[in-house]
């Protein structure tokens, strides 16, 4: 499986590259890079990369599928939708995009074609551990990470996809009107999805710390609380999600599914 990849500004592209091309957990290989900086220059030197092109369009027809990385979200669909129109697979790594008309034509240049996006955070161990708690019938979610929504990447968007993305694993459906209340250096949003309450909180890091992610579950008959642990190979989970899905050619999620976290942060930048 030839794989490209663009963004190797996010420290995404340095995990993805050493995984496939250095460790080669998969039968799959990272053969091209997009670029012309020292940092794409060193990563195709550490991952035997010989194709370094300084636009994406140039792989189209050479590569089998295409993992986007770029720290911006509203880069994506310029990148995503001429390799999904030409029939190419393609993982938008996060997010999906920096709104939700972008996010909706990557969508659209998907009918006949493979396309995923989502955080690595959704699919981490204890993700999945707070996913699996059984408190019964889920009343209330609550997941705490950091986010600037000053970030030069179209802002909340960067980090608090993270925020988002798992809020929707443990809450899924389509979120309601999202209210939005900023408490010191914290962004406090609110929406239902379904009949769950779900409150994110952004708050955002200092120079030199963050906070760590954290999800709480409340449900009829329990509850759960989890630190979200990031160890080195937390995008270990998610490369795997997206090699299964060009292995046996089935998304891991819905449309719906990835523009519900689009659709929250959205209304908090216009709220």
């Amino acid at each position: 499986m030839r794989i490209a990849l663009v963004g190797t500004e996010n420290s995404h592209a340095d995990h993805i590259v050493r995984l496939l091309n250095v460790d080669r957990i998969a039968d799959a290989r990272i053969v091209a890079l997009v670029g012309n900086d020292e940092k794409t220059r060193k990563l195709a030197a550490v991952g035997g990369i010989a194709d370094v092109v300084p636009t994406s369009g140039e792989l189209i027809g050479s590569v089998d599928a295409l993992i986007i990385t770029n720290r911006d979200g509203a880069l994506h669909r310029e990148l995503a939708v001429p390799f999904l129109e030409a029939g190419i697979p393609v993982w938008v790594d996060k997010p999906l995009a920096a709104g939700t008309a972008d996010a909706r034509a990557i969508l659209d240049a998907a009918r006949d074609t493979l396309v995923t996006s989502y955080s690595a955070v959704r699919w981490v161990a204890d993700a999945d551990a707070i996913a699996a708690a059984d408190v019964g019938q889920v009343q209330t979610v609550t997941v705490t990470g950091p986010a600037d929504p000053d970030s030069e990447y179209s802002g909340i968007f960067f980090y608090g996809i993270h925020i988002a993305d798992l809020a929707q694993r443990l809450a899924p459906g389509e979120p309601g009107p999202v209210e939005v209340e900023r408490v010191g250096s914290t962004i406090v949003a609110r929406y239902r999805s379904g009949e769950v309450l779900v409150t994110l909180q952004f708050v955002k890091p200092t120079a030199e710390a963050r906070v760590p992610f954290h999800a709480t579950v409340v449900g009829r008959t329990g509850l759960a609380s989890q630190a979200i642990q990031l160890d080195d190979d937390y995008v270990v989970p998610g490369l795997k999600i997206f090699l299964q899905m060009l292995e046996n050619g089935e998304r891991p999620l819905d449309d719906a599914a990835m523009l519900a976290p689009i659709t929250v942060l959205e209304q908090m930048r216009s709220g």
